[in-house]
């Protein structure tokens, strides 16, 4: 595919094989489609390692850490469980949130939780509200740990930032799934893997090997579960679509 940007005459052209279309440069679908291509080239770029939350880095695109607030001001749980910690900036994050909330705390889960960064998201104002737990996260023991924390009626989201192959993720939502609560989610992120497999630092497996693919066909076997995009709760555009790394990513609890 290409898209022939003309800003002369405000157009963008999408050319696939013999077919073409276009479209006014600043309509919704340009944006679409200028965003997608934006949100690769920025990944290929590492653009989301260049952001901090309160002194802590965090790898995430800010476009999903606010779509992300605002699910987690609706929903108000109780626990917040993360797999995958790395510098620890998304726990911090999560916890700036639940002490602004007054309500909340938050569950970190990695494989490696190297000194330097225990040490620093201990050493943070926010530590109180954040529990550390070292171990793979689909390890037996690790998720009885997790699930220990948790008291009875207490509401919870899970968030899996952690190894993003399909069977990782596809054993995470099958052993943390019975924790989400009616009403909130469990959610695979990282799925633009799957439109990153020909791109510099991507991985042709990314084609089929990505999170996506797993919370799909989690959503099939749990029917308790379905796979939707957060409504916003405040849009004056006519925009619907995020602006993401975790397409199809939000698995809300309906019953």
């Amino acid at each position: 595919m290409k898209l022939n940007i003309d800003t002369d005459n405000n157009t963008l052209t999408v050319i696939e094989g013999d077919h073409q279309e276009t479209f006014p440069l600043h309509s919704k679908k340009a944006f679409e489609l200028i965003s997608m291509e934006w949100t690769k080239v920025g990944w290929s770029q590492k653009y989301q390692y260049t952001f901090s939350w309160m002194g802590r880095p965090v790898i995430q695109l800010p476009e999903d850490m606010i779509r992300t607030q605002e699910v987690i001001y609706r929903v108000k749980p109780d626990v917040i469980i993360e797999t995958g910690v790395a510098h620890g900036g998304s726990l911090i994050y999560y916890a700036s949130l639940c002490k602004a909330m007054e309500k909340g705390r938050i569950i970190g889960v990695d494989i490696e939780i190297r000194p330097h960064n225990r040490s620093a998201v201990e050493a943070h104002e926010l530590s109180p509200l954040i529990t550390l737990i070292e171990g793979s996260s689909t390890d037996d023991e690790v998720v009885k740990q997790v699930k220990s924390l948790v008291n009875p009626g207490e509401s919870v989201m899970v968030i899996l930032d952690s190894n993003h192959s399909k069977q990782h993720v596809a054993d995470e939502l099958l052993a943390y799934h019975d924790l989400v609560t009616k009403d909130s989610y469990i959610v695979a992120t990282d799925g633009l893997m799957k439109d990153l497999f020909d791109v510099p630092r991507g991985e042709k497996d990314w084609a089929w090997d990505h999170p996506t693919a797993a919370a799909k066909e989690f959503a099939e076997s749990h029917p308790e579960f379905i796979i939707e995009q957060p409504a916003w709760p405040f849009n004056e555009s006519a925009l619907t679509e995020n602006i993401t790394h975790w397409p199809g990513a939000w698995l809300k609890r309906i019953r």
